[in-house]
């Protein structure tokens, strides 16, 4: 399995650890997708993504596309060959895009599906005092978070946990 190839997808922190994990265990990760950079903070700095910062110090290739169904974009997609797509925290993808692997675009999403499907699933755990949670990875499809289950893990919720702190704990669980 090591020997697949892979195109990994995210931005946000939560994001970095899944990337590592594969790094770390040999994985052949051909190339990191990400947000493109972006103004933040009071002086407008421009800003690159977690996944990116992370992707660069591991000397892996970065793509920043703005537009998903750009044809460059999808024909640089086509041209790396990849086995299977990873996704984690990042956009909607067209099917044009999570179709081009062989083996399909798995996606690690932060809670156990079906429940708390689409944005925000760590901040609704919190706000509706779950007690168990958990991540979920599953093939996308054309629903939101509707695909095939791969696996899933249950994470028990503490009644002290902020949503940062599930945050931390769901992200070592879906690097595993």
């Amino acid at each position: 399995m090591k020997s697949l190839r892979v195109v990994y997808m995210g931005t946000p922190e939560f994001a970095v650890a899944p990337l590592g994990s594969l790094l770390m265990n040999g994985y052949n990760v051909l190339s990191v997708v990400t947000s493109p950079d972006k103004p933040a903070g009071r002086g407008l700095a421009v800003k690159k993504s977690a996944v990116k910062l992370f992707a660069e110090s591991s000397y892996l290739p970065v793509l920043q596309p703005e537009d998903l169904r750009s044809p460059v974009f999808i024909e640089r997609l086509h041209r790396l060959q990849a086995d299977v797509f990873v996704v984690v925290a990042f956009r909607m993808l067209p099917r044009e895009v999570w179709t081009i692997p062989t083996m399909g675009t798995i996606n690690l999403h932060a809670s156990l599906l079906p429940q708390y499907r689409g944005a925000a699933p760590i901040n609704h755990v919190i706000i509706n005092g779950e007690t168990t949670t958990g991540v979920t990875t599953f093939l996308i499809d054309d629903k939101t978070d509707t695909g095939n289950i791969l696996l899933r893990q249950e994470v028990p919720v503490f009644p002290f946990e902020t949503a940062s702190d599930l945050h931390d704990k769901l992200m070592k669980h879906g690097a595993r």
